[in-house]
């Protein structure tokens, strides 16, 4: 697992945790709910922007090794 990987899913971790703990304000008539549901969404919003360009990262290295493969035989 690389490093796109494990902090994407860290801070979709922590994106849904401060969700939660927003939600969970808001029930109690906290006025900190809505900095929490903020950052929650913010922070889930980086995880999953994270999580694709490893995804989009793999799939260009795949293609780069498979495209120096053929060169080689080609040679």
């Amino acid at each position: 697992m690389n490093k796109y990987l494990w902090r994407g899913l860290l801070a979709i971790g922590l994106g849904m945790a401060g969700i939660y703990w927003g939600i969970q304000l808001m029930e109690q008539e906290e006025g900190w709910y809505k900095l929490a549901l903020t950052l929650g969404v913010i922070l889930f919003g980086v995880g999953f922007i994270t999580l694709m360009y490893r995804l989009f990262r793999s799939i260009d290295r795949s293609t780069l090794l498979e495209k120096r493969k053929t060169r080689q035989k080609e040679k």
